[in-house]
């Protein structure tokens, strides 16, 4: 008897290791497969993916353990084989996603991109053709009938509840102990840091899983060293004290004009591109005139708000955690530093455009906490033309600048603008039939026609900024101009193919027509805004001061840290314990949206009024009529709203996703 026992016992073991096996064997095929997206081996070959095998075993072994860690589980279930599917699936989509994301942006597949999902729904179709995401859809669809099946119909594990738990805890506390220890040992031989000075590259060297569990745990800004309030309250008198020994005069009566260019930069700075023409003339000429220099950006390929943040706050984006964008997170709720408030205190009307949808990274609750009284997105506008890759053309923004200041005509104005034509994807193929530009030589060859598509959207743009600075030139209105490149496009660069040996470096134009001196100064985004303060002898602001008058001292970096998290997540020992600036209620739209006759025409009725954009839809009594958009002063319905007069409509601006972002009374 004993011994049948014995017998049992021991098949039952033989099973659970079994099991066990199989699951390890499946976590590494799980993590090969992970890591041949993350290191883009299936399109740019094998020795990336080969020297991170070599050169960090033991992080490979950490990233090989995390994804165990989750298939482990599996060992306290009956559904052993759907739970491993479901996990194994998560972890493919995932590394599939991720090495999508570095194909088309340079950057890789964060938490903070999980936060802004929709947005990236959204520009979806600039990435692929419709048959693909059908495609898509369809292959998502077939995964997840596929593990309702499994699920229903799939295999189940006989062995009892205590034998499962067993061995359950048994691999857990094996998977914990191991991982623990390749954990601290990789720390201890630097293969592992928590240090990401370039998420991309953090990525190729530390592997997917860790690198994206960083991004998820390792949020806002950690408790700086030497924090607390006779630290802060004595930077904060040295900060004082600066201000008030300042003896610039204060130019209140500038408009202050600032563009942000999607990943703009000099095609010259690409080593061994040659164009037909210049592609960027207007540039060169004023930066030959105008104050100029490097500008460090944060970000590259991608990330488009973070030198936003940067510019508008003076703030580091470095600071937060890897891949987070701050306006997913702390910007939300709470006001911030930043020029918008800085100049609205002075008198100034405070203006944000971009064309491009309100609610991309949450710009449209982000702004109220930055000081803006309007933005005008994408839906405010007039019809527009688009690239072939959908994104809207720089050259509706000369007008909605002009209509902004005019808006305003008792108050001196700061514009802030932010340009989307020069976004990614860039095509592989021909696209342009008949291009301004042709490229005349390429490093790398395949890269030939995304290039060619890149460099005749910069002409355009170039366009758009001559035309931009004619306009401002013929007004009787004192005005500085900044310009400059948000982030380096996602053409698969490297560093060495760089003028600067950086892919973190654009550059910045300051322009005016009162004759400022002409200045060159390398910057980085989060000091832009203070030197164009500077220049215009405003030193208001905590971190508008701090920039301009300590950037050159010891400890500038530590405590800018201790400035941003006492602001963000601290005691607020600068400001009293107070939030300095209450949100701002902010209009969507310069101009009043209004009807002004209802009358018919033909077939149709007509509804006459001012500022209609393609967002406009017609409603009566809260029911949406149908609505077709015809120029800024006209619509018509496809409906016949017998016995209603023009006081009975309003107009609501809805955004693609059916949100209503404003409404007539």
């Amino acid at each position: 008897m004993q011994t049948t026992t014995d017998s049992r016992r021991g098949q039952v073991l033989r099973a659970e290791a079994r099991h066990l096996l199989w699951i390890v064997l499946l976590a590494l095929g799980d993590i090969l497969v992970v890591e041949l997206f993350n290191h883009k081996a299936f399109t740019d070959g094998l020795e990336a993916f080969w020297a991170f095998l070599t050169d960090a075993p033991l992080a490979f072994l950490v990233d090989a353990l995390l994804v165990l860690v989750t298939l482990v589980p599996a060992l306290f279930l009956r559904r052993r084989v759907f739970w491993c599917t479901l996990m194994s699936a998560v972890w493919l989509v995932a590394g599939a996603v991720n090495g999508f994301i570095l194909l088309n942006r340079m950057t890789p597949f964060t938490m903070a991109d999980i936060t802004v999902l929709n947005s990236g729904l959204d520009t979806l179709p600039n990435y692929l053709s419709k048959g693909a995401i059908v495609l898509l859809i369809l292959g998502i669809v077939a995964l997840i009938g596929g593990l309702v099946m499994l699920f229903w119909k799939g295999p189940r594990c006989g062995q009892p509840w205590r034998i499962r738990r067993r061995t359950g805890l048994a691999a857990l506390v094996l998977c914990a102990a191991v991982l623990g220890g390749a954990w601290g040992l990789a720390f201890q031989t630097d293969q592992l840091t928590t240090v990401f000075s370039n998420l991309a590259y953090a990525y190729e060297d530390y592997g997917f899983p860790y690198c994206f569990l960083q991004t998820w745990l390792n949020r806002g800004i950690h408790r700086p060293f030497n924090y607390g309030s006779s630290v802060m309250l004595d930077l904060r008198q040295e900060i004082q004290e600066a201000q008030d020994a300042a003896e610039t005069a204060e130019q209140t009566d500038v408009n202050v004009i600032i563009v942000q260019l999607e990943s703009f930069i000099d095609p010259e700075q690409i080593q061994g591109l040659t164009l037909s023409q210049d592609a960027v003339p207007n540039w060169r000429a004023l930066k030959e005139n105008g104050s100029t220099g490097i500008l460090t950006v944060p970000v590259v390929g991608a990330g488009t708000a973070n030198t936003e943040c940067e510019v508008l706050t003076g703030m580091s984006t470095r600071l937060f955690g890897p891949g987070e964008y701050p306006y997913e997170t702390c910007f939300q709720d709470q006001t911030v530093e930043s020029i918008a408030y800085i100049l609205k205190e002075k008198g100034y009307a405070t203006h944000a455009i971009h064309n491009h949808e309100a609610t991309f990274y949450n710009r449209d609750r982000v702004y109220p906490n930055l000081g803006f009284d309007d933005f005008i997105p994408l839906e405010y506008m007039p019809a527009v033309e688009t690239t072939p890759q959908n994104w809207a053309k720089d050259a509706v923004l000369e007008s909605q600048i002009l209509k902004a200041l005019d808006a305003t005509p008792d108050q001196r104005d700061f514009v802030f603008t932010v340009t989307v034509q020069d976004h990614g994807k860039y095509p592989d193929q021909q696209v342009l039939e008949d291009p301004a530009i042709t490229v005349t030589n390429c490093p790398d060859p395949e890269r030939r026609w995304a290039a060619e598509y890149y460099v005749n959207q910069l002409y355009e743009t170039d366009a758009f900024i001559g035309r931009l600075v004619e306009d401002l030139e013929q007004r009787e209105e004192k005005t500085i101009l900044v310009l400059y490149g948000d982030h380096q496009p996602a053409l698969g660069l490297e560093g060495s193919d760089m003028a600067g040996d950086s892919l973190f470096y654009t550059e910045y134009i300051l322009w005016n027509n009162f004759g400022l001196e002409q200045r060159e100064e390398n910057l980085t985004s989060y000091q832009l805004s203070a030197y164009v303060l500077n220049r215009l002898g405003i030193a208001d602001g905590t971190l508008n001061a701090f920039h301009q008058f300590f950037r050159e001292e010891p400890g500038y970096l530590s405590n800018l840290r201790r400035i941003q998290y006492d602001m963000l997540y601290g005691h607020r020992y600068l400001t009293g314990g107070q939030a300095p600036y209450e949100p701002t209620e902010m209009r969507m739209g310069v101009e009043p949206i209004s009807v002004t006759d209802l009358y018919h025409s033909g077939t149709v009725w007509c509804i006459a009024g001012k500022n209609f954009s393609p967002y406009c839809r017609v409603y009566a009594d809260g029911k949406e009529l149908e609505t077709v958009y015809l120029s800024p002063t006209l619509l018509c319905l496809k409906e016949d709203p017998e016995g209603l007069t023009a006081a009975d409509l309003e107009i609501r601006v809805v955004d693609k996703d059916r949100n209503v972002l404003s409404e007539t009374e």
